[in-house]
């Protein structure tokens, strides 16, 4: 184990560098122990033998929490064995205990890059310049290689939807396991199908866009053409036409303009400066 070029003992003095830095490229591993620590002992062939197995596609770093008592002080550890996953500069994930060699597995499959991933991202960038014929041959041969690989369940709902095929693609992200359903690009998936529906039989956005100049009170166009700019990705356009009818016609749709926004806001993750405007915006109306 100790001549592994996948295992190295981390300190404070190399953290920065041999786990941060690194993760940026690869998911880092780090194992937080002691000599006197049974279930640690139990442990750590294990991680060892998947850091040699995975043939570094993942580095293990073992922090001994006796003589690295400032560093297991900053990550607060509290009981060990714990074991922290960096992956990108930033902790991702951890757990405690001596978990089951397939339970950590499932967790190093989460983030470590699989060969498929390749193909999905080939597929997605096709389907994004139009081509979806090219991206369902992708993925075909992306679940050829890979059956198990979650991002091709949802790469092939985004295609489906792309087909128009909504319910079947509807259907798959319904399908997949809990855990898989906590991945916000499935949310944002499912939210994105709703409005591709309240935009099957919409008018063409010319049209609504003439309607409003006649009348900017119209209701109905202003939540169409939202729903019609949510599916170009002009979501700060469609915020905007929606907190317009929120201000206008409150009541429209059963409070259609405010659930709306806030389905907008999940599908851009709940974060970032767009959101926190509108959501300040829609707030400050209601309240």
């Amino acid at each position: 184990m100790a001549d592994s070029p996948y295992i190295f003992d981390a300190t404070a003095e190399n953290f920065q560098q041999m786990v941060l830095a690194a993760s940026m490229e690869r998911p880092v591993v780090v194992d937080f122990w002691a000599e006197w620590c049974n279930p640690c002992k139990a442990l750590m062939p294990i991680l060892a033998k998947l850091a040699d197995e995975y043939q570094g596609k993942f580095l293990l770093a073992k922090v001994n929490t006796e003589e690295q008592q400032p560093l297991a002080g900053h990550f607060q550890i509290r009981s060990i064995p714990t074991v922290k996953l960096f992956f990108q500069g930033q902790e991702v994930d951890e757990f405690m205990g001596a978990l089951p060699e397939a339970e950590i597995r499932k967790l190093l499959d989460k983030v470590i890059p699989r060969e498929s991933d390749g193909l999905v991202e080939q597929a997605e960038a096709h389907l994004l310049q139009g081509n979806a014929q090219e991206a369902g041959v992708l993925l075909k041969q992306a679940s050829d290689l890979d059956p198990e690989n979650p991002r091709i369940r949802l790469a092939y709902a985004r295609y489906l939807a792309t087909l128009g095929k909504l319910e079947e693609a509807e259907n798959i992200l319904n399908a997949l396991p809990d855990e898989e359903k906590q991945n916000p690009d499935v949310a944002a998936m499912l939210t994105r199908i709703q409005f591709d529906r309240a935009t099957a039989d919409s008018p063409p956005v010319e049209e609504l866009e003439k309607r409003l100049q006649e009348n900017p009170a119209d209701s109905e166009a202003l939540h169409l053409l939202a729903s019609h700019k949510i599916m170009a990705n002009d979501h700060e356009a469609a915020l905007e036409l929606l907190m317009k009818l929120l201000q206008q016609d409150r009541s429209y749709g059963d409070n259609l303009a405010q659930k709306e926004m806030l389905k907008v806001f999940e599908m851009l993750g709940g974060q970032g400066e767009l959101v926190k405007r509108y959501r300040n915006r829609m707030f400050n109306f209601l309240h």
